[in-house]
C-alpha cells in the first residue's frame, strides 16, 4: 500500500493529512481557506490520488503559514508513500489548457526538491486568497518531496484559470510520475540504484 498518514502541529498550523497514491480521486479537504480547499481537490481529482487535510490555522494573521505547511505536509506524505521509489515512472509532464490559460508542468520525483515557476498572476488576490501563495505552497512540496517541479505559464489573463491550471497540471504530472511501471516494478528508475 502507497499511502501515508501523518499529523504536523506548530504555534501556527495543526494538520493531519492522508495520502493514498493509487486512489481514484477522492478527497475531503478543509483548510480553512476555501481557495486552498478548491485547489487541493482539483489536484487530487487529476492525479487520481486519495487525499484527506484537515488544518486547523492561524488565518487570522493571514493564510500562509496554513498553505506553506500544508504543502510541507503534502511533500512529506509523497516522500513517505513512495518509499525507495522502486518501479516507479520517475518523470511526468502535462501541457493543460484551462480556459484561456495554458500551463505547462513537469516533474522528476528525483530525491532533489527545487521548484522552477514562472507564473505570471495579474492579481494579488483571487477572492481572499493571496495569489503569492500559490509559489510559496509549490516550495514547500517540491522541497519535502524531494522532487523537482517545473510550472511554467504559456497564456492566461484570470488569476484563477492561471493557478487551477497549475494545480490541475501538476496532479496529472504527478499522477504520472508516481505510477508503477509494470516493466520495471522492482528496479530503481536510476543508474545510480537510489533515489
Amino acid at each position: 500500500m502507497r499511502t501515508a498518514e501523518l499529523s504536523r502541529k506548530t504555534a501556527e498550523t495543526d494538520i493531519t493529512l492522508r495520502l493514498d497514491l493509487d486512489g481514484t480521486g477522492k478527497s475531503e479537504v478543509y483548510t480553512g481557506c476555501g481557495f486552498l480547499n478548491h485547489m487541493l481537490t482539483l489536484f487530487a481529482r487529476h492525479g487520481r490520488f486519495d487525499l484527506e487535510v484537515a488544518c486547523s490555522g492561524d488565518t487570522y494573521v493571514d493564510d500562509h503559514h496554513t498553505v506553506e505547511d500544508i504543502g510541507i505536509c503534502l511533500g512529506d506524505a509523497f516522500a513517505q508513500a513512495l518509499g525507495d521509489k522502486r518501479g516507479i515512472t520517475r518523470y511526468g509532464s502535462m501541457l493543460l489548457p484551462m480556459d484561456e490559460a495554458l500551463i505547462l508542468t513537469a516533474v522528476d520525483i528525483s530525491g532533489r526538491g527545487m521548484l522552477c515557476c514562472s507564473l505570471d498572476i495579474p492579481t494579488e488576490r483571487v477572492g481572499t486568497f493571496d495569489t503569492e501563495l500559490a509559489e510559496e505552497f509549490l516550495i514547500a512540496l517540491a522541497r519535502r518531496g524531494n522532487m523537482t517541479i517545473h510550472v511554467r505559464q504559456l497564456a492566461g489573463r484570470n488569476s484563477h484559470h492561471i493557478i487551477e491550471g497549475a494545480f490541475k497540471s501538476l496532479g496529472r504530472s504527478l499522477g504520472q510520475a508516481v505510477a508503477i511501471d509494470p516493466k520495471f516494478s522492482q528496479e530503481i528508475p536510476s543508474t545510480k540504484g537510489v533515489l
